[in-house]
């Protein structure tokens, strides 16, 4: 384990195991909401810096991540088995739903990646994490986009419900295939931002990339939604399925405008065969 592992693990155990541990604060006297510390614990990644991991509740921390080990000691553990001083971590939108807290960050580690991450707070501490991870490709998508431009604004908080029915009914529709033909209804024409690496804007860009993918013979199939969380015009929807014939989790980021779907990223992760799952909660478990 190196040095700055074992100092960010330990200094972290110590905090969250005092009678009154100290909060963490943005600047003085000042609390962090759950967005604002799930971005300094993400931070703290790169940086070492041990305050934030005392937002973890050490007694409770239930990981989804398969590769790592459950609890706070498999979260020290992952952060040990990086090279020192590689990682690199830069979130760009975060979002609160109730108790959810959901991060789109581009990642260093062990390569670039492009991730999300959601946690579950109870009583003011995490006590649950769930990510997805993808390689960050090289270039950018057909239109010029990356995985991780694009709008952040956030704002029509009072349409949070109305947009997280709106791409719930989408994926189940379109997504699942149980209404296809109401794949135009769901976009105003053929405006569309798309940052899925292989797939141009709009409703052309897609139909040209999944005409393409039914000509080679690869199957994308959508066959349950585990969560939908929201924010105002910022959607996600976590599901499971398949990517030529492989079991994947799809993990689809979508803005919202004025009722239409106007912006999607998206993450796509195989899942760990079970022979190598470092923990036994499962992928999803919602």
């Amino acid at each position: 384990m190196n040095i700055k592992a074992i100092t960010l693990l330990t200094t972290a155990l110590a905090l969250v195991s005092c009678t009154t541990p100290q909060v963490f604060t943005k600047q003085a006297n000042t609390p962090m909401n759950k967005k604002e510390q799930v971005v300094a614990l993400l931070k703290s990644i790169e940086t070492g810096d041990s305050a934030p991991v005392a937002v973890i509740n050490p007694a409770k921390y239930i990981q989804h991540n398969l590769g790592i080990k459950d609890g706070l000691a498999g979260f020290g553990e992952a952060l040990a088995a990086l090279p020192a001083g590689s990682a690199r971590v830069n979130t760009v939108r975060a979002f609160q739903d109730g108790d959810y807290v959901f991060a789109h960050t581009n990642y260093n580690f062990f390569g670039p990646r492009i991730g999300f991450d959601v946690f579950r707070f109870e009583d003011g501490k995490i006590v649950e994490h769930w990510d997805n991870l993808q390689e960050k490709p090289a270039t950018p998508n057909p239109s010029g986009h990356t995985m991780i431009d694009g709008a952040t604004e956030l704002k029509d908080l009072d349409k949070t419900e109305a947009n997280k029915e709106l791409v719930a009914q989408f994926v189940s529709d379109v997504l699942m295939g149980k209404a296809p033909e109401k794949l135009t209804s769901y976009f105003d024409g053929d405006k569309y931002i798309q940052h899925n690496p292989a797939i141009a804007d709009g409703l052309s860009g897609l139909g040209a990339a999944l005409e393409a993918m039914a000509k080679q013979g690869v199957a994308m199939v959508y066959s349950r939604v585990h969560k939908v969380l929201g924010e105002g015009n910022f959607v996600l929807a976590i599901s499971e399925g398949s990517f030529a014939g492989k079991a994947v989790t799809f993990y689809d980021l979508f803005r919202v405008e004025g009722g239409k779907i106007a912006e999607h990223w998206d993450v796509v992760e195989p899942v760990l065969p079970a022979d190598q799952h470092q923990n036994q909660n499962g992928k999803f478990g919602f």
